[in-house]
């Protein structure tokens, strides 16, 4: 995976986070997918992020990981839909936007805010992962989301 300017290899060791991440859970015996590529597919859908419309690597993130502080405002229908979808033709759902945060101490932290419905589609089936397009963030960036209830990250 590679990141434009500095953050090259903050996207490096990303890579190999979220690849250290998705082969603990195959050995686990809790995950079957990997990360892809589908870049062409989202550009000609019309289905981007303004976050993350300059990323086309898409990971499958194991939905253990994600923290979503905000609770979710959900329509049943539209999360029945997405679940039907999901399971005729998975590539028809756009991946959800995480950021991803170095802690003081290094510790990775992958926040999610958005797809909400998509979120709780994969939950209902049960899914082990979740596409994700990542987004290298800062603690400033979390602040705009969380303000003064953003937690001091290790």
């Amino acid at each position: 995976m590679t990141m434009a300017g500095p953050g090259g290899s903050r996207g490096a060791r990303l890579g190999a986070l979220l690849l250290g991440v998705e082969r603990r859970a195959r050995l686990d015996g809790q995950e079957e997918g990997r990360g892809r590529v589908r870049a062409e597919a989202m550009g000609e859908a019309g289905e981007r992020s303004i976050h993350s419309q300059h990323i086309s690597a898409v990971h499958n993130v194991p939905m253990r990981v994600l923290i979503r502080p905000i609770p979710s405002q959900l329509e049943p229908g539209k999360v029945q839909s997405l679940m039907q979808t999901l399971q005729e033709d998975p590539e028809r759902v756009p991946p959800i936007d995480v950021l991803w945060i170095k802690g003081s101490q290094g510790g990775d932290y992958f926040y999610s805010f958005g797809g909400c419905h998509r979120f709780a589609a994969h939950q209902a089936l049960n899914r082990e992962t979740i596409p994700a397009k990542i987004i290298p963030s800062t603690l400033s960036d979390l602040r705009t989301y969380l303000g003064s209830s953003t937690p001091h990250l290790r």
